[in-house]
């Protein structure tokens, strides 16, 4: 993919999270929620702007394949773009405004494009592979702190889709190293405030590809890392072995921290 293409899916992607973000805010406080089959809610939101994502890009590239949150659109096709149109449907749903929408654009499994858009406080996030990371126009880096006072969010423990089963020893070692730990329902936008300095970490046992897709090319275009629990890559257009994006200062030793507390 040239960055002549990266540049143009970009503008692409921008404009349709700015959309996806009206949707979001004419819902919110004003939607009913359903619950699925794993538990976890569902509005209004969540359907209409994934739909809306299926139709922008149907309409623009009929070629490439959708990965939804909530509906899909999967060809035969190199290029697949990944979608999790209301990130925190828990908080979103429950009167909390720290959800986001999030797009990202992969070519073999590899993010080349990623926008996460928080409405509420107009905050756009995006990165393209080999250009930079940015939120609202202005480049934004990861810090380089260690451990002591450090914020992690730590998503999706417990959960009923694990990718691992975890005790209770990882919470404790990291408050030990000198963390603080926040678990927001909203793995997303936590991993933009890793990519812009304001947290150190993240880290998501469940498995699915909507999570970490666009936070693999913003972080690690911001100077952070992401990988997957085990501390490898991954592909981004099928089910993840969960995620952890941070800093890069402190990733091996959380890679190690999450295989200690792993009761398997």
């Amino acid at each position: 993919m040239t960055n002549e293409q990266k540049a143009v899916y970009l503008e692409f992607s921008k404009e349709l999270a700015v959309e996806a973000g009206e949707i979001m805010q004419k819902y919110f406080l004003a939607t009913e929620t359903a619950w699925k089959g794993d538990s976890t809610p569902l509005t209004q939101a969540d359907t209409e702007i994934n739909r809306l994502v299926i139709e922008r890009i149907n309409a623009a590239y009929p070629d490439h394949s959708i990965l939804g949150e909530e509906e899909s659109d999967m060809k035969d096709s190199r290029r697949t773009w990944v979608c999790d149109p209301v990130d925190g449907t828990m908080p979103y749903s429950h009167g909390l405004p720290i959800s986001s929408f999030s797009l990202a654009l992969c070519e073999d499994g590899v993010p080349q494009v990623g926008v996460v858009y928080d409405p509420f406080v107009k905050r756009l996030f995006y990165a393209s592979k080999g250009g930079g990371a940015f939120c609202n126009d202005e480049a934004i880096s990861t810090n380089v702190n260690g451990f002591q006072n450090a914020l992690i969010d730590i998503a999706g423990f417990p959960s009923t889709k694990p990718v691992v089963n975890v005790d209770g020893r990882l919470m404790t070692d990291i408050f030990r190293k000198g963390a603080k730990v926040s678990s927001l329902w909203s793995a997303i936008l936590p991993s933009c405030l890793v990519a812009n300095g304001n947290y150190e970490a993240v880290v998501l046992n469940v498995p699915f590809p909507q999570d970490p897709a666009a936070i693999k090319v913003i972080v690690e275009e911001a100077g952070g890392r992401v990988t997957d629990l085990f501390g490898n890559d991954q592909r981004y257009d099928r089910p993840t072995k969960g995620f952890i994006a941070s800093n890069g200062v402190i990733h091996d030793e959380l890679v190690k921290m999450v295989k200690e507390a792993t009761d398997e």
